[in-house]
């Protein structure tokens, strides 16, 4: 029997059913509406509402359900949504007094507590997960910390950095994430439980009982907001999305620096695959799932603002949408932040070759123009002189650290002999000692604020 049967004649069309449930989803809330029940029937035993043994006797009846279920010996079946079907199932195993687990409460702020407890546990999860990814981006940025890499801009070859550097810009990245997944969890953490369908209970229930027992922070100041807020929602599946946007990000460049044309990276084996008729392919599929999921997560972002855009206050049946991109979203988030901090632990980086190529594309002009404008020349004529310099690299098919002192000051002569060893590679990238630049020192410095930024989350 549904819980709100009493008021029809009929039943409910067989294609109306199946369009109205939600138990092959929402299932997944199985645990936090045990938990916010058990916490409910507890506070109705306190107060006064139900009797003690009464309490006592779902709460107990609610623990056996979760422990059957988590052992596999409780199908998850057979109910219009995981709330008529755990209290069902509490009634087929205590009786009726089951039936008065739902004194005081609705399924509307019932299921808004139940996303709340589920979406806080699934951030717990996400930061943990992203935790380990800087982790492994920190470990990698300690183990190259002395070798130097191409920097881009438009993707073509701008300045050598080190390569430190390089994985210390993600780790930034994934730092504003769990900021932002922290900040939410703060926000979101407000008990709506108790705010009945809308308008709250005339029952002398006592919020601050269950707000204990769930270990939220606040308790919701308004019913008709209560009931019906999905911001959460949102904003959990904004930060999913920025986060995706961050690791489809790092993939291009894997996708990239691990293709034959650069050869700066190698995928292991075991975290690539073949192709079914070039017997010579190694593709980076993992990469590439990756940034594909990264639109996925975009679609459900989009999907929930539009759902909340136009609901009237307070409940509509339009919140049901709030649940399956929520899960989606979740599993691509989680499974990409897991996949790539294996797969990154364990690439392979071609030294030699990303250090010649930081070097090609007259990648040390900056450093010439630099040197001119330190010994007095104005950036921008220093900027015209170095840009002759690079044609006539060009035209003589040299490089800039191939130039003789001579050449050097047949366009300037302020150049010294010590330009020589300005436009060496190494010394382009360990020259910019600032704080979150190039040279070895910063690196470390940045490595050594990332750890210690890490250890509040």
């Amino acid at each position: 029997m549904k819980l709100w049967e009493g008021r029809f004649d009929a039943p409910t069309a067989g294609d109306a059913d199946a369009f109205n449930e939600s138990l092959s989803f929402d299932k997944k809330l199985y645990r936090a509406d045990i938990t916010a029940s058990v916490a409910h029937a507890a506070m109705l035993g306190r107060c006064g509402i139900l009797q003690a043994d009464e309490s006592d006797v779902i709460q107990k009846g609610l623990l056996e359900i979760l422990a059957d279920i988590e052992a596999g010996a409780l199908a998850v079946e057979g109910a219009e949504d995981i709330h008529s079907f755990v209290e069902g199932e509490l009634v087929a195993r205590i009786g009726q007094v089951g039936k008065k687990l739902h004194t005081a409460r609705s399924r509307n702020d019932q299921v808004a507590t139940d996303m709340r407890l589920y979406a806080r546990a699934s951030i717990d999860k996400v930061i943990g997960l992203i935790k380990a990814l800087v982790e492994v981006l920190v470990k990698r940025a300690k183990e190259s910390v002395k070798y130097i890499m191409p920097g881009f801009t438009h993707l073509r070859k701008a300045q050598p950095i080190n390569c430190a550097q390089y994985f210390n810009a993600y780790s930034e990245m994934f730092l504003r994430d769990l900021d932002r997944f922290s900040a939410l969890r703060r926000r979101m953490n407000v008990m709506p439980l108790g705010s009945a369908a809308l308008a709250g209970t005339s029952y002398p229930i006592d919020r601050e009982i269950t707000k204990t027992l769930l270990d939220f922070d606040e308790i919701s100041q308004n019913s008709l907001d209560a009931v019906s807020d999905r911001d959460f929602v949102a904003e959990y599946l904004f930060c999913a999305a920025l986060t995706m946007a961050h690791l489809s990000r790092l993939c291009e460049d894997t996708i990239l620096y691990t293709s034959e044309e650069f050869g700066y990276w190698e995928i292991p084996d075991a975290y690539s695959t073949g192709s079914s008729i070039m017997p010579q392919k190694k593709n980076p599929d993992i990469p590439e799932l990756v940034r594909g999921k990264t639109g996925r997560v975009y679609g459900h972002l989009m999907g929930i603002l539009t759902v909340i855009k136009g609901i009237p206050l307070a409940y509509n049946k339009d919140l049901q949408e709030d649940k399956e991109g929520f899960f989606d979203a979740e599993t691509a988030l989680c499974n990409s932040l897991s996949i790539y901090a294996a797969m990154l632990e364990r690439i392979t980086l071609n030294v030699n070759a990303m250090y010649k190529a930081a070097g090609m594309g007259y990648s040390t002009a900056t450093d010439v123009a630099d040197y001119l404008a330190k010994r007095g020349v104005p950036f921008r004529d220093a900027h015209a002189v170095t840009g002759k310099l690079v044609r006539y690299c060009i035209e003589q098919g040299k490089s800039l650290p191939a130039l003789s002192l001579e050449e050097f000051r047949a366009v300037s002569p302020v150049f010294g002999a010590d330009i020589l060893q300005t436009v060496t590679t190494r010394a382009s990238a360990e020259g910019r000692a600032c704080v979150g630049g190039s040279s070895v020192g910063a690196a470390r410095a940045g490595i050594a604020s990332i750890k210690k930024r890490l250890k509040q989350y």
